[in-house]
């Protein structure tokens, strides 16, 4: 059979992921957090019908002479690049203004040094992480998103004022009014009218974001490839996780929301480019087929 049917057929499989793809962005054109994602292609295996020769002292050098045999999926990315601000005016939506992902976890309250005793690693933790700020209070005033995770930060056990200690940051359910800052920290205006600390808000920063795996509910989790930013390459202690505003990390925005980074005018175009690939490669099966059927037909 010819190589061009089976070429072709290899570049319908591609633009179909890559319509895929296409399309799961622009169903979350509007969801909070959410970073696009990109498909690229690498040309398969060619096979070579005669190979490179040097040139000699009678005539010149030979170039190889290679037919290629398609295309096939290169990798997928994910983009997390800004995506821009939607003003809400509500406390508890944060958006973030840089780098790192928020830190969010079932109920975990776990002592900095206890944890780096134990040498607990970051992908053995349940912890996820994520870039939609839209947070919640749930009955017993803990900070969770959606879905129930805590929002984990920098706080002492009894709420009292920041410390080493990583755990739940929760709002009394007597306080009058709370707000979040700029550097994470959470405060509250009790009953008698004084500000006190309820904690600090704490980011995970990566130095290969696009390594971090989706989960789903604008969740991901770490992978081996994600480059945390620690010590030792272990997530030990509170420590490795860092302050908003320094060393290079976003800056939370009380009242806003990250909103999805997808551009609706450059998904149309890459749906229009796959559509026309699919189409062009169904051509080129058409018509190996057109002249498989005249090879068939010299004999009547």
């Amino acid at each position: 059979m010819l190589r061009s049917m089976y070429a072709g057929i290899s570049g319908m499989k591609g633009f179909q992921t890559k319509l895929d793809v296409v399309g799961n962005n622009i169903a979350n054109v509007n969801t909070s957090g959410y970073k696009k994602a990109r498909v690229s292609f690498q040309d398969m295996m060619s096979q070579t019908l005669s190979g490179a020769e040097g040139p000699t002292n009678t005539r010149g050098g030979v170039n190889p002479q290679q037919v290629g045999l398609g295309s096939q999926l290169g990798s997928i990315d994910n983009i997390h690049t800004q995506g821009n601000r939607q003003t809400t005016n509500r406390i508890l939506d944060l958006a973030l203004e840089g780098d790192g992902m928020f830190v969010l976890g079932k109920d975990l309250s776990y002592n900095a040094g206890n944890r780096a005793s134990s040498g607990v690693d970051m992908q053995d933790t349940p912890l996820s992480f994520t870039r939609a700020g839209n947070f919640y209070l749930d009955d017993e005033g803990y900070v969770v998103n959606p879905d129930g995770l805590y929002l984990l930060g920098n706080v002492n056990p009894d709420g009292s004022k920041v410390d080493d200690y990583l755990g739940k940051i929760q709002i009394p359910q007597d306080a009058a009014s709370f707000s979040i800052q700029g550097d994470g920290l959470v405060t509250y205006v009790n009953g008698s009218g004084n500000v006190q600390s309820a904690g600090q808000i704490l980011l995970a920063k990566f130095s290969n974001p696009g390594g971090l795996q989706k989960t789903g509910s604008n969740l991901y989790q770490i992978t081996n490839n994600a480059g945390v930013f620690t010590d030792d390459g272990n997530f030990d202690t509170i420590d490795d996780l860092v302050i908003p505003e320094e060393n290079g990390s976003a800056t939370i925005v009380s009242g806003a929301l990250e909103m999805s980074n997808v551009d609706l005018a450059e998904e149309f175009t890459e749906m229009i480019t796959a559509q026309r690939g699919f189409q062009a490669n169904t051509r080129i099966i058409t018509t190996s087929d057109e002249i498989l059927q005249e090879l068939v037909n010299l004999k009547r």
